[in-house]
C-alpha cells in the first residue's frame, strides 16, 4: 500500500532546481560588428565558465557567466593583442567579463528571455538575451543531464568605453551566446 501511495504522489512531487556547469568546450561567446562597411567581422572567446540553475516545473532559472577577455580569438594574433589594450577590453586591469541574470522569462518550460547585468571594463549595464533555441535532455555521449541554448543581444561598444574607431567600425555589435551546461 505504501508503494502505491508513493507512486500516486510521484507526479506531484516538486522537482528541485538543478545546477548545471557550463561546458567550456561547447560555449564560445561571439560578437560581430561592421568593419568600415567592408564586411561583418565575427570574433569569439575561448575561455568561458559559469553555472545555470534551472527548474522547469517552477519556471525559474538563473545564469552566471565569466569570460576571460584574454581568450579572444580573432584569427589574427596582432588584433588579439590590440584588443587587450585600454581602448578596448583593458584586460590587464579588468581580467573578466561577467553576466549575471536578474530574471528569466519562460514560455511553457522553456526560457525565452534572460534579463541581466553585463559587466565589461568595470562598467555594468542591463541587457536582455533573446533565447532562440533551448534543449533539456540527456547528452547521448557523456550520458549526463544537459541543457543547451542559443541566445543573442545587441549593445553599443561605447557604453563600455570601447568606442574607438566608431562609427567606421560599428558602435553597434551583436553578441551571440551558444551555451551548453552539464549536471555534475
Amino acid at each position: 500500500m505504501y508503494l502505491f501511495l508513493l507512486m500516486a504522489l510521484a507526479p506531484h512531487a516538486q522537482a528541485a532546481p538543478t545546477t548545471y556547469v557550463i561546458d567550456p568546450t561547447h560555449t564560445q561567446p561571439r560578437f560581430e560588428y561592421n568593419h568600415f562597411g567592408f564586411s561583418m567581422q565575427v570574433h569569439s572567446f575561448d575561455k568561458t565558465e559559469g553555472t545555470i540553475i534551472y527548474d522547469p516545473q517552477a519556471k525559474t532559472a538563473s545564469v552566471a557567466i565569466r569570460i576571460d577577455p584574454k581568450s579572444i580569438n580573432t584569427g589574427y594574433s596582432v588584433l588579439n593583442d590590440k584588443l587587450q589594450d585600454k581602448d578596448f577590453f583593458d584586460s590587464a586591469r579588468y581580467p573578466e567579463i561577467t553576466f549575471k541574470s536578474t530574471m528569466v522569462k519562460f514560455v511553457g518550460s522553456k526560457p525565452v528571455k534572460v534579463y541581466g547585468n553585463l559587466t565589461i571594463k568595470g562598467i555594468t549595464k542591463p541587457v536582455v538575451l533573446t533565447v532562440t533555441s533551448f534543449q533539456h535532455k540527456e547528452n547521448p555521449i557523456v550520458k549526463k543531464d544537459e541543457i543547451g541554448a542559443n541566445a543573442y543581444t545587441r549593445l553599443k561598444r561605447s557604453d563600455f568605453h570601447m568606442g574607438k574607431y566608431a562609427p567606421g567600425v560599428s558602435d553597434d555589435i551583436t553578441i551571440n551566446l551558444p551555451v551548453e551546461a552539464l549536471k555534475p
